[in-house]
Parts: C-alpha cells; structure tokens; sequence
C-alpha cells in the first residue's frame, strides 16, 4: 500500500470521525468551543502521524528484506553454479553418488552342452564390463573375461583382459581410445553377446579366420556422418604367429592378447561401414602387418586381411553373409600351403514373436581354410541349423545340429549343442 492510498483512508477515517462526532453533537445541541474543536484535531493529527511513522517504518523494512532476499537468491545460484561444476568434475570427497551415476556395471556368459563323439559341458565364458564416464566427453571402458569355469595351473581356463582403454569424443562426430580394445573387422568380433547371434558355438570362420575375439593395443580413431557412413582406423599391436609345428602361421595361433607381447612389428587396420538403410549394415575391413614372424626368420612375412560383411533385417527375416581372407608373403608360410587362407559363411534366419517370448529359425553354410595355398584339398565345410529362443531381449536359450564335412574325412561328425546365455 502506497502513502497515497494511507493518506486518503485516514483522511476518509478523520472526516467519518469527524461527522460522526459532529451528529452526536448536533444532537444533543451542544457544539464545541473553538478551542476544544482545536484540542480535538490536534489529537487526531497526532495520531495520524504516529500512523505515518509505522507505514515509513513497515516500507522501510520491506525494501531491507526484498534487498536480502536479492542476496540470498544471488548466493544460492552461485553455489548451485559451483556444486555442478564440482559434481561433473568428479573432484567432490565423498562424492560417491556421482560416481556411482557415472560407472556402469554389465556383462554376459554362456553354458554350452555339445553332444558328439566326445560330449562335454563347459561355462565357456563369463564376462564382467566395468565402464565410467569421467565427464561427457571422456571415459573409461573395460572387460574382464573367464574362461572355462577354472583358470590356473594345469586347469582349462584363463582370466582375460579383453578391453580396457580411454575414449575422446573430439566433437560430434570424432572419437579417439588409446588402450586394449578389439579390432574393428567382421560381424562378431565386437559384438559378440550370446544373445546377439544364432547358434551355440561361434561360426568357424570368424573364430580361425578372423580370430574372434581379437583384440590389441594400441591406438584408434573413428568418424561418422549423418550419411550413414562410419570409417575406423587403428593402429595397434600386431600377430606374432609360431613359424614351425602344425599351427605353422595359423592365424589364431598368432593372437598375443597384449600380455607382454612382442611388439617389434605392429599392424594397421582401417574400415568403412554403411548403416544407412534401415535394417543393413555392410561393412570393408583391411589389416596390414609387415612381419607377423616379428623379426625371427632371416625373412620378413607381411600379411594382409581383407573381409567384407553384410547384416540385414526385415520384419522377422535376417541375413548375414561375411567373406575373410589373408595373403601371407615370403617363402615359408607357402610350403605348407598357409600363404593363402580365407573363409564365408551364409546364414539366412526368421524370427517371430510369441506370447512367451521371441523365437527364432537359422540355417548356416560356412567354408575355412587355413592351408588354401596348398595343392591339396584343405577346405573345412560345415552347415548348421537351429533355433533359438528369447523369453526377454537379452537372456537366449539354443539348440542347433552341425554337420561337419571336413578335408580329412575321419574327423567327420554330427554334433548336437545345446546352450544358455544372457548380458546385462
């Protein structure tokens, strides 16, 4: 209320007083002298301005606490402005809640059962992610994987660093790690959840060919565009294939798992995938390392892998199709016929939706060779087919039925599996 509008209601007041007093008086015929009417306005003028003193005082007050309620606002934002900027940081003691926000906990595992000429079970791996975002554009990616149920002396199992490096976003469309982490080729070799792919077992040809899973050390660069259009370029730890014996310059042999690894030769791996298309993604992969004998044959073998992968989906309809292949130089991996090793595999699959859950048909081809070079016949062929079953999304029970038709026909077999798996 402003000095105005106090003025004009004591003045309303002073005159209704006024009047009334003036009625009674006028009522009783008795009108005041002059100077007690004087006495009389005089009173009321004193209390009009003690009146006026409490407004100036009320007002007075009010500015004072609007004036501190400006400050305490002021404090208060700059200490929300602080506490985020400390949180995000991730300098606060005691800061656990933020922590606990930024690290991410997941993993998966599987139980095969297979049923052949020798019928076995095995927890074939269990697998633990630890992930933590330092802030948005930095962070921190590993896993940790069993092997076998039982590693140790004389037990079937190991323990394994799969992946652990730093990520960069550079921008919007630019990343950069510097660690352990896969390599970027083929269709299972990053993604390799068991809920993601058909069959119990891993497709031959990217588990000898393209040595799934295979990972190195190193560093890697990635851009995408909104074109669909994603290219990936590394440079990392290389092979370090055995040069004698029967796994003379076998590809997997040659994996080093970074654990003190030979390091006088790396590789470079660069790819391009187009993932444009709703449901396809194509994808060119190519690898080259110089000597993957690192430097202990008078000659150098360089290598070369080139593969290409097709992954479409429509409706419950599913196709992939992948094709590997290496060219070894030098002189000794051609007298076992190793200069030349390739593979594909063609799987067609449908899948539809129940009331209990996901369930899904495949059927595979699949072709390797790890002694092509050889002038004999060294091909391995196979074909499987099975289902597989998804109560929910990320938790898969398989069954499937291989037929082996390998170069050496003694090792022919039918093989049954059987398996469960999940991740999180």
């Amino acid at each position: 209320m402003t000095k105005n509008q106090i003025w004009k209601r004591l003045a309303a007041a002073g005159i209704a007083s006024l009047t009334v007093f003036g009625s009674s008086l006028a009522a009783q015929d008795e009108l005041p002298s002059r100077e007690e009417m004087w006495a009389i306005i005089q009173k009321q003028q004193e209390q009009i301005n003690a009146l006026l003193e409490r407004v100036d005082t009320t007002e007075t007050k009010l500015v004072e606490t609007e004036q501190e309620i400006e400050v305490t606002a002021d404090k208060v934002e700059t200490t929300a402005s602080f506490v985020e900027g400390y949180v995000s940081s991730g300098a606060a003691s005691g800061g656990s809640a933020s922590a606990a926000e930024r690290t991410h906990l997941g993993g998966y595992g599987e139980l095969h059962y297979n049923f052949g000429k020798a019928d076995s079970a095995d927890f074939h791996r269990w697998v633990l992610f630890l992930d933590h975002a330092f802030n948005d554009d930095i962070r921190f990616v590993s896993e940790v994987e069993l092997e076998h149920s039982i590693a140790g002396d004389g037990q079937p199992g190991e323990i394994e660093l799969e992946q652990a490096y730093v990520e960069f976003d550079l921008n919007d469309t630019d990343t950069a790690k510097a660690g352990i982490f896969l390599v970027p080729v083929g269709i299972l070799n990053e993604t390799h959840e068991p809920a993601t792919f058909y069959g119990v077992e891993r497709n031959n040809v990217e588990k000898n060919i393209i040595p799934t899973t295979w990972w190195e050390g190193g560093v890697a660069y990635r851009h995408t565009n909104d074109s669909g259009w994603a290219f990936d370029a590394a440079a990392h730890t290389g092979l370090f294939a055995p040069t004698s014996g029967s796994k003379a310059f076998n590809i997997r042999s040659g994996r080093q798992k970074v654990g003190s690894a030979e390091a006088s030769d790396g590789a470079i791996t660069t790819r391009a995938t187009y993932s444009g298309t709703p449901g396809l993604q194509v994808g060119f992969s190519a690898q080259y390392q110089t000597d993957i004998a690192q430097g202990t044959l008078a000659e150098s073998i360089d290598a070369t892998l080139v593969s290409a992968h097709a992954d479409y989906q429509r409706g419950g309809f599913g196709l992939r199709a992948l094709y590997a292949r290496w060219d070894l130089g030098g002189a000794a991996p051609g007298i076992n016929g190793a200069d030349e090793q390739f593979g594909y595999y063609i799987e067609p699959s449908y899948r539809f939706a129940t009331e209990a859950g996901d369930v899904g048909f495949f059927a595979r081809y699949s072709v390797y060779d790890n002694y092509a070079g050889s002038a004999s016949s060294t091909e391995d062929a196979f074909f499987d087919i099975g289902m597989n079953y998804w109560p929910i999304e990320n938790v898969v029970f398989k069954w499937d039925v291989q037929f082996t038709d390998y170069a050496n026909s003694a090792k022919d077999e039918e093989i049954i599996n059987i398996g469960v798996g999940y991740h999180f």
